[in-house]
């Protein structure tokens, strides 16, 4: 029995080893942490660079989490369709989506909803935007002239960045995208669709009037080689999403709660880093429009 002490300690030990690593592959994963330590895990469209997005959303985490009183943590995606995916998944459970990543996650998690906006986003607008070599001018009426240009959208899933420019397009020109342009880009982001009409590497885009104003504001806009063609009517837009089931897992009432916390955002750095007024009430049916054209233009069937 004595020289089978060693194996039964060998044993032991790898048995041991495995079990550390089996713990430690759990606790990595951003899934299996949410749900191991209650943690609340949110999400935002990464319609900026990634960098703003941290320091903004960090912001809101400090927040949530002291006013909940739960772990709250912020983890960035790659793209809107990653935001959707995440969120359908339960890799997150609340999200700044915009209007149309918003309704395509709340159609796929049934009991989600629209809880606040941003008071600005309750009649948001975009603006179309020109290099100056194309001669084009602001003006009240949308931009004929721009047909047979060289033309970039931001994301392909994004409200500001392609829905609304593309249902204007459509509906003044008549024809699709790709009939009306010499050439159609995808920039990912309003941040690179400003720098890539400032550039001149492509002639007119589409970009979010938040993020061209802050970008006015930081002084990386030259309106001497970009400016201002035209600003769409305004339409619904971003929004904070939350599933439908966190009351289950949190709680009775803790959706309730993080509406409240959400409208109640006084602080003014944190207010200032979106940029928004304030917050205020949102429901799915604030949405329907966006709904509406998504199927118009057959992004959603």
């Amino acid at each position: 029995m004595i020289n089978n002490v060693p194996k039964i300690n060998l044993l032991k030990k790898s048995f041991s080893f495995l079990m550390l690593a089996l713990i430690w592959f759990v606790l990595s994963s951003p899934l299996s942490t949410a749900k191991a330590s209650d943690t609340f895990v949110f999400t935002a469209i990464p319609d900026e660079d990634e960098s703003r997005l941290r320091q903004r959303f960090n912001k809101v985490a400090i927040y949530l989490e002291e006013k909940l009183g739960v772990p709250i943590k912020y983890i960035p995606v790659k793209s809107y369709a990653a935001a959707v995916a995440a969120f359908r998944n339960d890799q997150v459970q609340l999200a700044w989506f915009g209007g149309l990543s918003g309704v395509r996650a709340r159609t796929l998690v049934p009991g989600s909803q629209a809880i606040a906006q941003g008071f600005e986003d309750q009649a948001f607008f975009n603006y179309f935007i020109a290099h100056y070599s194309t001669g084009l001018k602001r003006s009240n009426k949308f931009p004929m002239k721009i047909a047979g240009k060289i033309f970039t959208f931001g994301s392909k899933g994004s409200t500001s960045g392609r829905l609304i420019p593309e249902f204007h397009i459509r509906k003044n020109l008549k024809k699709s995208p790709n009939d009306v342009f010499k050439k159609v880009g995808y920039s990912g982001n309003h941040t690179r669709t400003i720098q890539l009409v400032q550039s001149g590497a492509y002639q007119v885009g589409a970009v979010n009037s938040k993020v061209w104003e802050n970008e006015m504001k930081a002084g990386k806009i030259d309106p001497s080689k970009v400016s201002i063609i035209w600003k769409t009517p305004p339409y619904p837009n971003y929004q904070w999403s939350i599933r439908g089931d966190v009351d289950k897992h949190w709680g009775a009432g803790f959706k309730s709660r993080v509406k409240e916390i959400l409208l109640n955002i006084k602080d003014p750095t944190i207010l200032a880093s979106f940029p928004r007024k304030s917050f205020v009430p949102a429901s799915n049916s604030d949405y329907q429009p966006i709904l509406d054209v998504a199927k118009a233009i057959k992004l959603i069937d």
